[in-house]
């Protein structure tokens, strides 16, 4: 059985026991989160598609730990101008743990 879940902007297919990086959560590590919005559940015949969301379905998240994703390096530049300026980026993540899906 898998689930489709939304979770900062991004949508994210799971099934139990997968390991994922989510958009920074406010939750302690150790802390189990539930994700309300998922838009499908189920597998083969017994899919549950939702309009927008499956009603009365949650996931079950398991925070693991918070980080920062790799530098992403931003360079401006306009030729004879003289013009420089480079900025860098690390996103801030969640990795969590599915545990349950409940549908």
């Amino acid at each position: 059985m898998y689930a489709i879940i939304e979770s900062g902007g991004k949508q994210y297919r799971v099934k139990q026991g997968d390991i994922l990086n989510v958009e920074l959560l406010n939750a302690e590590a150790g802390t189990v989160v539930q994700a309300e919005k998922v838009l499908a559940v189920g597998e083969g015949e017994a899919l549950q598609v939702g309009n927008p969301t499956v009603a009365g379905a949650s996931v079950n998240l398991k925070v693991l730990e918070h980080g920062k994703g790799k530098k992403v390096v931003v360079f401006h530049y306009k030729p004879k101008k003289h013009s420089k300026k480079k900025n860098g980026h690390r996103q801030p993540f969640t990795k969590v743990q599915v545990e349950a899906i409940n549908a």
